[in-house]
């Protein structure tokens, strides 16, 4: 009697193209991020002014409280790269002043 060795798993590959499909996506948002770090901002739609409820057409009007009136809001991956950034930079001072 032989025993016939096991073909390779399906869940192998499967599990490599998900993990390649997150990095790829990863890798791409961070891109993203890098050339154009400012997104429409939602709740004005990029117009920098919202409608006040129960008021007329006309006078209707305030400024956006999320982007002030700017009509753009910070991308969440280029806050994440601002804050890691200052972070680093902030330990390297403190190295530096407890070197000397």
């Amino acid at each position: 009697m032989t025993l016939v060795a096991a073909s390779s798993s399906p869940v192998l590959p499967l599990a490599a193209v998900a993990a390649l499909a997150v990095v790829t996506t990863v890798c791409g948002y961070a891109l993203l991020c890098a050339v154009s770090p400012f997104a429409r901002c939602k709740p004005c739609e990029g117009n920098g002014k919202r409608r006040k409820h129960g008021t007329s057409p006309k006078r209707g009007w305030k400024t956006c409280r999320r982007c002030k009136g700017n009509g753009a809001r910070l991308r969440i991956g280029r806050r994440f790269f601002h804050a890691t950034r200052a972070t680093g930079q902030a330990a390297q001072r403190l190295h530096k002043a407890g070197t000397r």
